[in-house]
C-alpha cells in the first residue's frame, strides 16, 4: 500500500531507524539549515526536529536525501522500476488493443486501473482539522536557509493554479520568501506553467499544500507537458488516486493528507524584491521583482508536521529528487527519440548544466540531432551542455564518460553551438534567461562526419584469457 500520508512515512523512516529525532532545541534561522547540510553530505539520516524555537509544530527535512530513501518512499526495490512503470503507462497509452474481443478483454484490467488513479474530490480531509481564523505565515517555522538569503522561504510548496482559460491544473514547486503574516513572494519563473497562468490573469488564485505523502510532493517537480495534471501522475506512481480536498477561500482543490493548505492569490502588476536566496547552483540567486502572493485562509491539520527541503552545494536532498525524476522523465524522451538509452543530469550540473545521453547510432548527424531535439523538449530547453555518448557507456560512471569523451572528440568537429532559452538561475548566461549552449558529440564518428581515418577498437580482454586466469586471481584476492 502507497504511504497515506507524511505521518506515515516518517514512521516508516523510524521502523527502518532511517530518522533522527532532534529534542534539542533549535532556531528556525540557519541552524536547522546547517545541521541538515552537513547530515545530507555524511550520508545521515533525514531529521525531525521537534523543538524549534518559538514554534510547537515539528520540522522535517532530508526525507528523502538517500537513494534507500527514495525507494522506500516510492515503494520500489530498485529506481529502474519507475523507468519500467511510466513505458508501461505509455505502451498502453499509445498502443490500442488488437482486434478482437479476447485482444479487448486483456486490456480491460489495465485500463480499470488508471482509472483508480485519476484524483477524486472529497468533501473534507485531514488538511482541514484546523481552520485557522486568523491566518498567519508566523505560526510556521519556515527557515532561513543561508547568511545573505533575503529572509525565510518556504522551499517545499507545492503551489496549484488553474489555467483560467482551459481549468487545466497545474502543480509546480516555486519558493516562496515571507514577507509578513499575509504575503510573500511568488518566484515562478517566466518559463513556468504557474507563470503562464498567471499571465492570463488579473488576479490568480492560489493554493500552497505544505507537506503530503512523499510521492505527491515530489511530483510536483516533475517536468510534465503544459497541462498535464501531475495528480494524476501522483496517483499512477503511488498506485492510489490522490484525494483532493475543495479550498475554503478559493475555487481549488488540494491534496486532502497535506499537513498545512495555504490559500490566496496573486494580483497583475503588483511585484516586490525576493531574493537572494542561497540556491541549487551553490550561489546566491540575485535578487529580483516577483509576484506578491496574499494569503486569505490557512487550514491545517490538529498535529501538523512542516516538511521542508534546503538547497545549495552538492550534494543535497534535491539532487536526490533529481534521480527520480530522471527515472520517470526517460520514457517520455524515448517517445520522441526511441535512440536514447540512457539519460543522465549529474548533481555537479545543478539538473540544467549538464546532461549525459546515450545513444544507439545510426547515421551521419545522428548525435547532433538529438542535442536538437533535446533542447526542444520541455524543461530540457535550458540544458547548458549535452553530451552524446555511445550505447556502451555507462552515463552513470563518470571515469568511463571522461575516458570516452575526451578520447572521441575533435573540438574543432564535433561542438554544436547554439543560443536559447536558460533557466533564470544561471547566473553566467549572456542575459537573464537566455545565452549560449553547447553540444558535444563524443560517439565514435563514421564516414559523412567528416572523418576519412579508420576508427580504432577499444581495448578488451578476451574471454577465453579471462576465464583461464580467474581461479589464480581469486587466489591473489583480486
Amino acid at each position: 500500500m502507497p504511504h497515506a500520508d507524511l505521518s506515515s512515512y516518517i514512521r516508516a523512516l523510524d521502523d527502518r531507524g532511517w530518522l533522527k529525532r532532534v529534542k534539542a532545541p533549535v532556531s528556525q534561522d540557519l541552524e536547522i539549515s546547517a545541521i541538515a547540510d552537513r547530515a545530507v553530505k555524511k550520508g545521515g539520516p533525514a531529521l525531525l526536529f521537534e523543538n524549534v524555537s518559538g514554534h510547537s509544530t515539528p520540522v522535517l527535512i532530508n526525507g528523502v536525501a538517500s537513494c534507500d530513501r527514495l525507494k522506500l518512499a516510492f515503494e520500489v526495490d530498485d529506481l529502474a522500476q519507475l523507468t519500467h512503470k511510466m513505458e508501461d503507462l505509455l505502451a498502453l497509452a499509445m498502443k490500442p488493443p488488437g482486434p478482437g474481443l479476447l485482444n479487448k478483454l486483456k486490456v480491460l484490467p489495465k485500463l480499470y486501473d488508471i482509472a483508480t488513479i485519476m484524483p477524486r474530490t472529497v468533501d473534507d480531509g485531514p488538511c482541514q482539522e484546523v481552520v485557522e481564523s486568523d491566518p498567519s505565515f508566523h505560526s510556521i517555522p519556515v527557515l532561513k536557509c543561508w547568511p545573505d538569503d533575503g529572509g525565510r522561504f518556504i522551499t517545499w510548496p507545492m503551489v496549484f493554479t488553474r489555467d483560467p482559460e482551459t481549468g487545466a491544473r497545474n502543480c509546480g514547486i516555486y519558493r516562496m520568501q515571507v514577507y509578513d503574516e499575509r504575503t510573500c513572494g511568488m518566484h515562478w519563473h517566466r518559463h513556468k506553467d504557474g507563470a503562464r497562468h498567471f499571465g492570463k490573469s488579473d488576479r490568480l488564485e492560489v493554493a500552497v499544500a505544505l507537506g503530503s505523502d512523499p510521492v505527491t510532493a515530489m511530483c510536483a517537480a516533475m517536468p510534465l507537458p503544459p497541462d498535464a495534471d501531475e495528480m494524476v501522475l501522483a496517483g499512477f506512481l503511488r498506485g492510489e488516486a490522490v484525494k483532493m480536498a475543495k479550498c475554503r477561500t478559493v475555487n481549488l482543490e488540494v491534496p486532502a493528507n497535506s499537513e498545512i493548505v495555504l490559500e490566496g492569490y496573486v494580483k497583475r502588476g503588483e511585484l516586490r524584491r525576493e531574493g537572494p536566496f542561497g540556491d541549487h547552483t551553490g550561489f546566491y540567486s540575485l535578487a529580483d521583482d516577483y509576484p506578491v502572493f496574499h494569503l486569505t485562509g490557512l487550514t491545517r491539520r490538529k498535529r501538523p508536521t512542516y516538511l521542508t527541503t534546503i538547497v545549495g552545494v552538492p550534494p543535497m536532498e534535491d539532487d536526490f529528487m533529481g534521480e527520480a525524476i530522471g527515472r520517470v522523465f526517460l520514457p517520455l524522451v524515448r517517445m520522441n527519440l526511441p535512440e536514447v538509452v540512457d539519460l543522465h543530469l549529474p548533481w555537479e550540473g545543478v539538473f540544467h548544466n549538464l546532461v549525459l545521453v546515450s545513444i544507439r547510432k545510426r547515421y551521419p548527424g545522428h548525435a547532433r540531432k538529438v542535442m536538437h531535439a533535446l533542447w526542444g523538449m520541455g524543461q530540457m530547453m535550458f540544458a547548458k551542455v549535452i553530451v552524446v555518448l555511445d550505447a556502451e557507456v555507462n552515463v552513470r560512471d563518470y571515469h568511463q564518460v571522461a575516458l570516452w569523451a575526451l578520447n572521441h572528440i575533435d573540438p574543432s568537429r564535433d561542438f554544436e553551438h547554439a543560443k536559447g532559452p536558460m533557466d533564470v538561475l544561471d547566473h553566467a548566461s549572456i542575459e537573464v534567461g537566455y545565452g549560449g549552449k553547447v553540444g558535444i558529440d563524443a560517439t565514435k564518428k563514421i564516414r559523412g562526419e567528416g572523418f576519412v581515418r579508420d576508427w580504432p577498437d577499444p581495448i578488451v580482454m578476451d574471454a577465453g584469457t579471462k576465464a583461464r586466469v580467474e581461479g589464480l586471481c581469486r587466489e591473489l584476492g583480486i
